[in-house]
């Protein structure tokens, strides 16, 4: 804060001193910085009370604004874990959409990923407006908000979800992608590594995997499934590999990046080259895809749209507003782990 001349701090100034300065009065001002100007205000009156509104370096009191319209302008987002940089693409891009409407996001992870999570406030619907959850926190949910705060599912089955809306990825073209690649390289026996955590994302893999290779003749599909970590993927990759019989998976098809990762060093330990041996893919398109080698073919997830778009719902639910909730494209990355399988090569 400044000081005046006489040493005194200067006062802020107010809407009061705005309307006195565009000679209009303190309910014009309101209006014109509250954007609700459009037909109760002539436009060169609107730019008149701006114009004095910089001069003067008046800023609306926030804290007093919400107060009078109950809203603490603070969302809550719920991710299963922290260490995943899907999530903090997903934070990033929800964040900037706030932001852009005088809004706070806070993240919040629901304890090993899943399950109930505690209220990280003393009382969850006085200090929020609202929650955009993942489908893998969906049970944290119910403890911070009960039926009191406004809910948007992030990537949740839209016919069953406990909230107002939903926002998705088009999960189910991504895993098509994936398998109509592999069928065109001339693969017919797949392996799908899974993850372990029950939710709606993995499920809509696991369906649409089933039913994409079953639509072709003289395939076959094995499911295992892991825990999301290199160490039980590796070791779910080895199970399978050495309990397969004798039609052996040419194509491994990981639920995402992190168990594609397992099953690279599955293969190194069993003298396994990748795509030689057998083709690896992934899902997501994290940094791990252009770490390992060779690079992974994998469905690239727009992170920070997602975390738009689901920002956007949201604020659309608390207006009032019906919100877009059609399902964003993923695009499949054709990278090295992909290749024919060994029998068709020339």
């Amino acid at each position: 804060m400044s000081s005046g001349t006489d040493g005194t701090a200067a006062t802020r100034p107010t809407s009061r001193d705005v309307a006195r300065a565009a000679g209009v009065s303190q309910a014009a001002v309101s209006l014109v910085l509250g954007d609700k100007w459009r037909g109760r205000v002539a436009a060169a009156t609107a730019e008149r009370v701006r114009a004095a509104a910089r001069e003067l370096g008046y800023r609306p009191n926030l804290a007093a604004r919400n107060l009078r319209l109950g809203r603490t302008r603070t969302a809550l987002l719920v991710v299963p874990a922290l260490t995943n940089e899907f999530f903090a693409g997903v934070y990033t891009g929800a964040a900037r959409v706030a932001a852009a409407h005088d809004f706070g996001v806070v993240l919040y992870p629901s304890p090993d990923g899943i399950g109930r999570a505690r209220d990280p406030f003393p009382s969850a619907p006085a200090a929020l407006d609202g929650i955009l959850a993942s489908s893998m926190a969906a049970d944290a949910v119910t403890a911070l908000r009960g039926d009191e705060l406004p809910l948007v599912m992030l990537d949740s089955d839209p016919t069953d979800s406990p909230g107002a809306t939903t926002v998705n990825l088009d999960l189910a073209d991504g895993i098509r992608q994936i398998t109509d690649h592999l069928l065109t390289f001339g693969h017919r026996h797949f392996l799908h590594l899974a993850s372990a955590v029950r939710s709606w994302t993995f499920d809509v893999r696991a369906r649409e995997l089933a039913r994409r290779v079953a639509q072709t003749p003289g395939t076959t599909l094995r499911t295992v499934r892991s825990a999301l970590t290199v160490e039980d993927a590796l070791a779910a990759t080895e199970r399978a590999l050495h309990t397969c019989g004798p039609i052996r998976p040419t194509a491994l098809v990981c639920d995402d990046d992190k168990l594609a990762t397992g099953a690279y060093k599955a293969a190194r330990r069993m003298g396994l080259r990748i795509p030689e041996h057998f083709s690896v893919t992934g899902f997501d398109d994290l940094s791990l895809a252009t770490a390992v080698e060779p690079e992974l073919t994998t469905v690239r997830l727009p992170a920070e749209q997602f975390g738009e778009r689901g920002m956007a719902a949201l604020l659309a639910v608390l207006d009032g507003r019906t919100p877009e909730t059609t399902p964003l494209p993923v695009d499949l990355v054709v990278r090295g782990s992909t290749a024919p399988p060994p029998r068709t090569r020339s």
